[in-house]
């Protein structure tokens, strides 16, 4: 691999991945602090009825990235919730799939816009813009009257996961809306139809693979080739199965030989094997969309991705497919953690950008998405679940989202989730490709994980970067 460049903290900023946030809220209550800026906006004066100080006469522009929940979430619901306390503030919607390309010129120019849902590949360096302080800090939002309940503050409407994984430099400031499970994904019509049943163990998880492959019916499993952080997703979910969630943290926390444990070990000759013998034909040169559409036709048996996936493929997958998802099998048989345990976090992250113009219309936009209303429009929408707590009690939900959301209860305390591709992107790009590698046999599990743990060093030892906790 050719020798990259050392690039500083500052520099990444300027020339790195980008993505959407999402940001203004609408209030009923107790006003709150109104956010700071060094933007152009004064605030308006603070009230019960406008928490923040949302001027009249200032737009509000939105950018939302364009992937698997689409754009019409925001134009249909979110926007015309907002518009309903404040008519005269001009919303200018935008989306695009390359948030990247299309944002880092605004944010290298000063004039980034307000509210950002910065998702998709190639989102933003979260850990960037925060040493750049282009985060807007959002615990007004938290103390901010919910908008359903003037006497609920909104901290108390939302999964605590939200705020843990948000903070950044000791604030919080990014706000994952959905809550996104992450497993092994089928048709539950063709595991039916079929005979096949879901494996508990890793051993009978390769005997299906070896039962799915003779009968030529279709490939046993696949994952999006050119994305393969859909892969090291499952990889390292195993590793902290197999053990204990410290294996999650010690990577976060950058620690010494972190990458290269005995569980990393395990995981990723796990998975070295399926990419060797049980893969879908031209899977390493294939996209999300391209590998989820097979499985749609019946060409491959199991993927892994996470619950946005059934929403995302709903033009294409048939309307008896019935997805369905289970989590990582049991491997070693003395794993620390037990069967079930699921790697669940909140995604789909949205930002208000502290150097816009007017932060104050992000954070009610934000406040105006956590409400019921919105978020239960949006599950009943997207089929997928969001972060705010009985947003979908009394409303019919699809089967994968069934699925999903039964997982996660079976799941319990056993959840695990990590952070660090957050934090460092160099070390997510560097995941990412290395990850590649091994699936295709160009790493051996070992010398996989001695690169990314090389990368993981390199950055301990920067001093240009700031480093992160748990």
């Amino acid at each position: 691999m050719p020798h990259t460049p050392h690039i500083s903290r500052r520099e990444l900023l300027r020339g790195a991945a980008l993505v959407p946030v999402a940001g203004a809220l609408a209030a009923c209550a107790t006003p709150v602090a109104a956010p700071t800026s060094s933007g152009s906006a004064a605030p308006a004066a603070t009230s019960a009825a406008n928490p923040f100080g949302v001027a009249d006469a200032k737009p509000l522009e939105v950018w939302i990235f364009d992937g698997g929940f689409g754009q019409d979430y925001a134009k249909n619901i979110h926007q015309p919730l907002f518009k309903s306390k404040y008519p005269s503030v001009e919303i200018k919607h935008n989306a695009t799939k390359e948030i990247t390309k299309v944002l880092q010129p605004r944010f290298a120019g000063g004039n980034p816009p307000e509210v950002i849902d910065n998702s998709g590949a190639n989102f933003m360096d979260f850990g960037a813009l925060s040493q750049d302080s282009q985060l807007q800090d959002l615990t007004p939002l938290l103390d901010a009257p919910s908008w359903d309940d003037p006497n609920v503050k909104v901290r108390d409407t939302i999964d605590q996961s939200v705020i843990d994984v948000g903070m950044y430099d000791g604030k919080f400031s990014v706000l994952g809306y959905v809550n996104y499970i992450h497993g092994i994904w089928y048709s539950q019509k063709a595991f039916r139809d079929n005979g096949w049943q879901i494996p508990k163990t890793w051993d009978e998880f390769l005997a299906l693979c070896e039962t799915i492959k003779k009968s030529g019916k279709m490939a046993p499993f696949t994952y999006a080739g050119k994305f393969p952080q859909y892969l090291y997703e499952p990889l390292l979910t195993m590793a902290a199965k197999v053990g204990g969630n410290e294996v999650l943290v010690n990577i976060d926390n950058l620690e010494d030989g972190a990458w290269t444990t005995d569980a990393m070990k395990t995981a990723a000759t796990a998975w070295a094997e399926v990419g060797a013998k049980y893969l879908m034909q031209g899977t390493t040169g294939l996209d999300h969309v391209q590998t989820q559409t097979a499985q749609n036709k019946y060409k491959v048996a199991m993927l892994p991705s996470g619950s946005w996936l059934e929403n995302e493929q709903k033009g294409s997958a048939p309307d008896d497919f019935e997805y369905g998802m289970f989590p990582i099998p049991d491997v070693t048989g003395s794993d620390k953690m037990p069967y079930g345990t699921l790697h669940t976090q909140p995604g789909e992250n949205f930002i208000v950008s502290s150097r816009s113009a007017h932060p104050q219309a992000g954070l009610e936009y934000l406040r105006a998405m956590l409400s019921k209303k919105a978020a239960g429009d949006f599950s009943a929408m997207v089929r997928t679940v969001t972060v705010v707590k009985g947003a979908t009690e009394g409303r019919d939900i699809s089967p994968g989202v069934t699925s999903a959301t039964k997982a996660v209860a079976d799941a319990g305390a056993n959840a695990v989730y990590y952070r660090w591709f957050n934090w460092y992107g160099p070390l997510k790009d560097e995941a990412v490709a290395a990850t590649g590698e091994l699936m295709s046999g160009g790493l051996t599990p070992d010398k996989y994980l001695e690169r990314i743990q090389k990368k993981a060093d390199e950055i301990k030892g920067d001093s240009s970067i700031k480093k992160y906790q748990r």
